[in-house]
């Protein structure tokens, strides 16, 4: 799916919800900033095999989608915090039924290779 999906009006609710978490690293990012406010240091030491650029590059994504929020600390060194939006925690919250297919489907796989 391409970026500018996200943008297009003539496409069904899912096709527009689908767009905004397109990619590898924005589900695993959506479920790493419920909690709370987070450093991109932690969110890379969280994430093995994402780098700083796809990090940048998937936060600012989120963000012009209103689902990130983005805040500098000033102060020395400079303290950047991103955190979900009111957006953000509502995606999060209506994924969170198709996470949990998603595992009931991954235990299903892992029984039948079990069985065979």
């Amino acid at each position: 799916m391409t970026r500018g999906r996200a943008r297009d009006l003539n496409v069904c609710g899912t096709t527009a919800a689908i767009a905004v978490i397109d990619g590898k690293w924005k589900t695993p990012l959506l479920w790493l900033l419920e909690p709370g406010p987070t450093r991109p240091s932690a969110l890379l030491r969280q994430l093995p095999g994402l780098s700083e650029k796809v990090l940048t590059q998937a936060l600012r994504e989120m963000a012009e989608d209103g689902l990130v929020h983005r805040e500098v600390h000033d102060s020395l060194p400079l303290k950047t915090e991103y955190s979900l939006t009111a957006f953000g925690r509502d995606l999060a919250a209506a994924l969170a039924p198709l996470d949990a297919w998603g595992h009931r489907r991954l235990e299903r796989l892992a029984e039948a290779q079990r069985a065979s």
